[in-house]
């Protein structure tokens, strides 16, 4: 098949979150699958492309043939972050990405070859699905075009005021409840959900959950009433990336057969994160976007309780001011067992993963999660929430003793988080058994060649 990413972000391009990561990973694996791939997303500032394709775009290589073509906007793209600026999004994000949706439609009509998928992602290009049964409806380039629109994080849903309408370029009929409209505002995740011939998230369990009155963010029933054309398929992760045996940010290497080298970066990442090299307490870690999806109200909750416990805790991450402070206070009031590094910095992710015995992820909600999959193949064993994406890859050691790699919080609270951990405190002074744990966990794979079976179902369901 041909099939077109339309994207916001691309790996190694433009990031700020996970969706850049599959949406540079997910286009190789279908290309090596046989099908033919190539990628649209906007031409940031921070791409630096310099391949002139037109007037309209520019055009880089990936994988072995993956052509990625970049809309082009100096006043729109031109800027200095993707969606917004300390920590507010840019007022003119409809337009923007409205814009960006038309212009994708425009190049592939301007490339001249036609396209059986356009696989959309996220809000910012909720706008295609709907474009392609509307003013596009009737283009014979793109009779035989389907859409497939991904799912990220449902929480971001791309809302903006019913007045902005009007800048979409559509006809008014389509503003209604069971389109576009949603409690008196524009919301273009909601059309991408509507529109689209086929829907998928990020996790099978998150596919469930958002179907749900406490987890689906308003969208529950639009969601449900596409239940028979609603999939959960699993991120993969890249293990070429993410590979203790040849990562290149860290060293000495290590494996799951021979685990000395964790006690080296446990040392390394004491001392980068500024906290007394001590050899007998464990290095709880997590690296991740600073949020309440995070769980950092129930850290701020446990905080007196984890202090009373001999371990030390190293954070690394940026994102909204409130946990930023949070943590920075936190590190203040107990710096030899609490640090908080507010930036991101890939090197020292890296040396985080490899140096953490234990990977804190006591998510309020988690449509996926990486971070856990590259903890397990790093040896960090994960504390996570049962939740989304944790409970796809995630297996309690405590209740799974074969194939367990690591704890599930009983429950989103302060016990919750304090029993998981005290049990992984115990599981820390059984050496043996936590070799054989870090052995396991190591082993883990979650391959996007599995998601791409998954994802050729979707492709030919959409087809048929």
């Amino acid at each position: 098949m041909r099939i077109v990413f339309a994207a916001s972000e691309v790996l190694p391009f433009a990031k700020t979150g996970g969706l850049a990561d599959v949406c540079g990973a997910l286009p190789v694996e279908l290309e090596a699958a046989g099908h033919e791939v190539s990628i649209i997303m906007p031409y940031y500032k921070e791409v630096g492309v310099k391949k002139v394709f037109n007037d309209r775009a520019q055009v880089d290589v990936i994988g072995q043939d993956i052509k990625v073509y970049f809309i082009k906007h100096k006043a729109f793209f031109g800027r200095s972050s993707l969606y917004g600026d300390n920590m507010n999004d840019y007022p003119d994000n409809l337009e923007r990405f409205a814009f960006f949706c038309r212009q994708a439609l425009e190049l592939l009509k301007e490339i001249g070859k036609p396209v059986d998928i356009i696989h959309c992602h996220d809000w910012q290009t909720g706008l295609i699905p709907l474009l392609l049964k509307a003013p596009y409806a009737g283009e014979a380039f793109f009779s035989a075009t389907r859409t497939v629109f991904t799912i990220h994080n449902l929480a971001y849903q791309g809302v903006f005021p019913k007045e902005e309408y009007a800048k979409l370029g559509l006809e008014e009929k389509f503003f209604n409840d069971s389109q576009v409209e949603f409690y008196g505002k524009v919301n273009l995740l909601k059309a991408g959900i509507v529109f689209s011939d086929y829907v998928t998230t990020v996790s099978p369990q998150y596919a469930k959950e958002i179907q749900t009155r406490e987890w689906g963010c308003g969208l529950e029933g639009v969601l449900q009433s596409r239940k028979g054309r609603l999939a959960g398929i699993l991120n993969g992760l890249d293990y070429e990336r993410w590979n203790p045996e040849r990562d290149v940010f860290i060293d000495p290497a290590f494996s799951a057969r021979d685990q000395l080298a964790k006690k080296i970066h446990r040392e390394k990442l004491q001392k980068v994160a500024g906290l007394p090299v001590l050899a007998d307490i464990p290095v709880f870690g997590f690296v991740g976007r600073l949020c309440y999806q995070k769980g950092f109200d129930l850290i701020e909750g446990a905080f007196e309780e984890l202090m009373h416990r001999p371990i030390q805790l190293v954070f690394l991450g940026v994102g909204e001011k409130k946990y930023q402070e949070l943590l920075k206070k936190l590190a203040r009031k107990n710096p030899q067992r609490f640090a908080a590094l507010v930036r991101y910095d890939e090197d020292i992710a890296h040396q985080v993963y490899a140096g953490a015995d234990f990977f804190l992820m006591p998510s309020v909600y988690e449509p996926c999660g990486l971070t856990q999959m590259i903890a397990l193949r790093y040896g960090a064993i994960p504390l996570v929430s049962g939740v989304g994406g944790f409970l796809d890859t995630v297996s309690d050691c405590g209740v799974n003793k074969k194939q367990g790699n690591g704890f599930v919080l009983s429950s989103y609270s302060v016990s919750g988080l304090l029993e998981a951990l005290d049990r992984a405190l115990g599981l820390y002074n059984q050496k043996e058994k936590l070799a054989a744990l870090i052995a396991q966990a190591m082993d883990c794979r979650f391959t996007w060649q599995s998601s791409v079976k998954h994802f050729n179902e979707v492709y030919a369901a959409c087809r048929s």
